[in-house]
């Protein structure tokens, strides 16, 4: 698996320059934004997506078929691609998170408690985003696992739409329900998000393992 994620890195040092631009980015919104917290999330999300390019250049010209001439293991293979969505997820999120809290105190606007408490809810998004991309990417490649994941988005928005109707004819008060929610105390709210977050992405990582078990190259 090192070797693998040595190979990752070395792709991503032939894209230095889109991480300049992405850095540069994020440096102007962090300077022009009142409120500098939001280039935690977008670091983040960009951070992750690196994992998809990294799977699609493997498919590219069949190269899977030689990759696995090599002693990898389709298991293996697969545990590292979410292991290295982890470290620049991870990595992206750390240097958000302390230029923007820096960001923050320079210019007054941002509370550092505040700026924290932002980037531990963005923690389990970027597990719970990891967990719905790499299957589409193992399944369906680049191009169509885009389309699929966006469909699988689109499905998500429906039954969350779904779900409003029916509570409010079943008389749910959702209000009151979210209310009870932010009512629990910050330690065990952080605690229930990265509890499911992280059984999410043990599901995903079963999946991803089964539809690469099962994929001929």
């Amino acid at each position: 698996m090192k070797g693998m994620l040595v190979k990752d890195f070395k792709l991503m040092k032939g894209q230095r320059n889109f991480f300049a631009i992405i850095a540069v980015m994020a440096i102007g919104m962090t300077i022009f934004m009142d409120k500098p917290s939001f280039v935690i999330g977008y670091m983040t999300f960009v951070g992750s997506l690196f994992t998809l390019s990294t799977i699609s250049y493997d498919e590219f010209d069949n190269g899977n078929a030689f990759l696995f001439s090599l002693p990898i293991s389709r298991k293996g293979y697969t545990v590292e691609k979410y292991g290295f969505g982890l470290i620049t997820g991870g990595v992206s999120w750390l240097f958000a998170t302390v230029f923007s809290g820096i960001a923050g105190v320079l210019k007054n606007t941002v509370m550092v408690k505040d700026t924290v408490m932002i980037a531990l809810l963005v923690l389990p998004a970027l597990l719970i985003l990891l967990a719905v991309m790499l299957p589409f990417q193992f399944r369906f490649g680049g191009e169509k696992g885009r389309i699929a994941m966006l469909g699988a988005v689109c499905l998500m928005y429906a039954a969350a739409f779904a779900a409003v109707r029916a509570a409010g004819r079943f008389h749910v008060d959702l209000i009151s329900v979210w209310n009870r929610l932010l009512a629990v105390s910050t330690g065990k709210f952080l605690a229930g998000i990265f509890g499911t977050a992280i059984a999410g992405l043990l599901i995903s990582l079963k999946i991803s393992i089964a539809i690469m078990n099962k994929k001929e190259f």
